[in-house]
């Protein structure tokens, strides 16, 4: 019992975009504040060398069910119970809205599953960029005014170097400290708190009309276990 007590918590997780949010997960690991002492995750980026069309909304949570299934067999074979250990393993799937097909599919899929969704639309750069201001316009579905709009945020581009004054969107795309730490955790609280400003207003059934909307806090505070960073 002690030994399974003391565990961490395996922590699997597919990723749309191959580059900004494996870095973002990897800092806020590394950084963040445990919820609960003694409680750890160990997470892993289980589709690092995943091609294109392998990072699409119903694909990803798909290949996640076949890794879910895997690790809570590994997990029963080492004596963790479902219903009543904290480190049972998860898996999360990171997907934004973009221009896919199958949102909803993947979305169902995913619940009847157990496989666990952060959603973003238009996309991730949105949560990105709920750090630095109170967002709540709709961006029309596209996810090139979002990253627009980040890269244009005040200090942004400072944290590519020092003066730096513009970044492209393929630089954008690596995040750094400075864009989301924080000493006392105000940017991450006020994200978060924009978020969910925003998700309050989404009323249709239809994920694919929620523009803007973001969950990516569920995530770390669920998926994570970390209470801020």
């Amino acid at each position: 019992m002690r030994g399974r007590a003391h565990r961490s918590r395996q922590v699997y997780v597919f990723t749309e975009g191959e580059v900004t949010e494996p870095e973002y997960i990897d800092l806020i690991v590394k950084n963040g504040t445990p919820k609960k002492a003694g409680e750890t995750v160990q997470h892993h980026i289980a589709n690092p060398n995943a091609e294109g069309k392998q990072r699409k909304p119903l694909r990803l949570v798909q290949d996640a069910v076949r890794t879910l299934r895997t690790v809570e067999r590994e997990a029963e074979d080492a004596g963790l119970k479902k219903r009543e250990d904290w480190n049972w393993p998860q898996v999360w799937v990171l997907f934004d809205r973009d221009d896919h097909q199958g949102i909803a599919e993947a979305r169902r899929l995913a619940d009847k599953e157990g496989v666990y969704v952060a959603y973003s639309h238009p996309c991730f750069e949105l949560w990105r960029l709920l750090h630095y201001t109170n967002y709540t316009s709709s961006f029309g579905g596209i996810c090139g005014d979002a990253n627009s709009r980040l890269r244009s945020s005040a200090g942004f581009a400072a944290t590519y170097g020092r003066g730096v004054r513009t970044v492209t969107e393929q630089q954008s795309k690596h995040v750094y400290g400075d864009q989301v730490l924080h000493k006392d955790g105000d940017r991450y609280r006020n994200a978060k708190k924009h978020a969910q400003k925003i998700n309050d207003r989404c009323e249709s059934p239809d994920p694919n009309k929620w523009d803007p909307y973001t969950d990516v806090f569920a995530f770390v505070e669920d998926g994570l276990l970390l209470s801020g960073y």
